[in-house]
């Protein structure tokens, strides 16, 4: 797929409200992926926050159009969302499909982003619904779904299950979300990866099935300026498995 990098206005009327906007200083922006919310990123807030001003867009799953330029409206989303908040010089962290966003923004708006941190980025292989319409009145499917995201069994609570369950429960919404995995698939990013030379840490759990560890050493290789940890027992949410050695990475990579 041909990228452009000069990016039209979209019509969408967005909501800049952030899901969380805490701490204050440099800006660390977190973007969250298909089923993200705040609690994906609970651990990094509380360890960032009383050094840096922490803050989660909502991203727009759901209010944008079915169409192939979806990941092109959400990274008008985010570069909208950025001059609303006046912020500059930006940390932009992505998990799966935020990661994937966070890329296409870092080279669409090199001069906005100081550094990159991703964690299970899409953009190059996504292992994700598989083309199939997911069940969404079968609890137990989203449930598993959702456990064959992660490695560590512990974290997938049933509040998070319910959360993912509550989510699809409408046709509206499960189109929205298989809409963007397709885009996400389609959307490749390979041709201009080396265009991208912001400072890139990639965390990427061992045991990731959705975005496996190979993925992250084809990004490893194509980014300019990257450098790559694997984290073991790890699925694809490193800063939900591992948010302790997650944040000392980010940590060292951002002092």
């Amino acid at each position: 797929m041909f990228l452009n990098r000069k990016l039209i206005t979209s019509p969408i009327q967005f909501d800049y409200q952030p899901l969380l906007d805490i701490g204050s200083g440099d800006a660390i922006v977190l973007l969250h992926g298909l089923f993200g919310n705040l609690s994906n990123w609970t651990s990094v807030a509380e360890e960032f926050g009383n050094q840096y001003r922490v803050i989660i867009p909502r991203l727009p799953f759901y209010s944008t159009p079915l169409s192939k330029e979806r990941l092109d409206d959400l990274v008008v989303f985010v570069t909208q969302f950025v001059e609303h908040h006046q912020l500059n010089n930006i940390t932009l962290m992505g998990n799966s499909l935020g990661g994937h966003v966070a890329l296409l923004y870092a080279w669409r708006e090199p001069k906005r982003v100081k550094k990159l941190i991703l964690a299970g980025s899409s953009g190059l292989f996504e292992n994700s619904f598989g083309g199939t319409f997911p069940r969404i009145k079968d609890y137990d499917y989203i449930r598993d779904k959702v456990r064959n995201t992660f490695y560590r069994q512990d974290v997938v609570t049933k509040e998070l299950v319910d959360e993912v369950y509550s989510t699809v429960q409408t046709k509206a919404n499960t189109l929205s979300l298989l809409s963007l995995a397709r885009a996400a698939q389609k959307n490749n990013l390979s041709h201009i990866l080396d265009e991208i030379t912001t400072p890139t840490l990639l965390v990427w759990g061992l045991q990731d099935t959705v975005t496996p560890p190979e993925t992250a050493l084809e990004f490893y290789n194509a980014l300019p300026n990257a450098e790559v940890i694997f984290l073991d027992h790890c699925g694809h949410v490193p800063m939900m498995e591992q948010p302790k050695l997650f944040n000392q990475h980010v940590r060292a990579f951002l002092e």
